[in-house]
């Protein structure tokens, strides 16, 4: 690499592993591993911005089976003093203390801010923000609970998980595609509430995941607002390059990424 060409940011989310079924969920596991393999050399720091997995939860002394080729990948990427930060959505808030342990990540529950190249970053996955929506902020609030927590750790790994993935695939097959409409930004909970923050101070760029659609909408002349979309359809993931953030897609005969087209009128300007 060039002394001169700047390292580079990237942020993904919504892998959704072990949906709908492991077959599948191993094809798109091996794609996402090929993909952190072709940006280690010039990342600055990665960021799996929530819902890695469709299901998680930690007990004492066992994980959920499987995503072995994923963790051991972002455990290599750690061992060369590459910054990967995960962080736990709606799918997988149990994540507790086992992968910043185990692989070395930086575990976030809630959004941060972060500053790369003098931008202004505000990064989070974005289920239980803006308006609305309270009866998920509801249920987020007793599932985040300690006490629930321990409940649910009283349960066998074999009930308890199994009941979870049934529960996620019932909630899926209800829902569709309902997530990928564009709504509108009058009705994007998360314009709202980039808008709410930018009332109090500035950010150049805000990152979410969540809305499984691919977004970049201009907030104002300084700031935008970029929705990752998910590698479960879209194959999208957010690119910092010290000048511009982009969205790209990940295709199988194109590795590294081209640039997102969209299908929704959803673009920035």
């Amino acid at each position: 690499m060039s002394q001169h060409q700047k390292k580079k940011v990237y942020f993904a989310s919504d892998f959704h592993l072990g949906a709908p079924n492991k077959e599948s969920s191993l094809i798109r596991e091996k794609r996402i591993v090929k993909w952190l393999d072709t940006i280690k050399d010039d990342a600055l720091e990665i960021f799996l911005v929530g819902d890695i997995f469709d299901f998680w939860f930690e007990y004492k002394e066992a994980i959920p089976k499987g995503f072995v080729r994923l963790q051991g990948k972002i455990a290599s990427l750690t061992d060369k003093g590459i910054p990967v930060h995960i962080f736990t959505g709606n799918h997988d808030m149990w994540i507790f203390d086992y992968l910043p342990e185990e692989l070395g990540v930086q575990l976030h529950r809630e959004p941060i801010e972060r500053t790369f190249y003098g931008k202004k970053f505000y990064i989070g996955h974005g289920d239980g923000l803006g308006p609305g929506d309270r009866g998920y902020k509801m249920i987020k609030k007793i599932f985040s609970n300690s006490f629930f927590q321990w409940c649910f750790a009283r349960l066998h790994p074999n009930f308890g998980i199994g009941v979870a993935n049934y529960s996620s695939r019932k909630s899926r097959a209800k829902t569709g595609n309902d997530d990928d409409k564009y709504l509108g930004e009058d009705r994007e909970w998360l314009v709202h509430h980039c808008k709410d923050i930018l009332q109090e101070e500035h950010f150049d760029y805000f990152i979410f995941g969540h809305r499984h659609l691919p977004l970049d909408i201009q907030l104002n002349d300084n700031s935008r607002y970029l929705n990752l979309g998910d590698w479960i359809k879209y194959y999208t993931y957010g690119v910092f390059d010290g000048t511009d953030l982009k969205l790209l897609q990940n295709t199988p005969e194109n590795v590294l990424g081209k640039a997102y087209t969209f299908t929704h009128q959803n673009k920035k300007g």
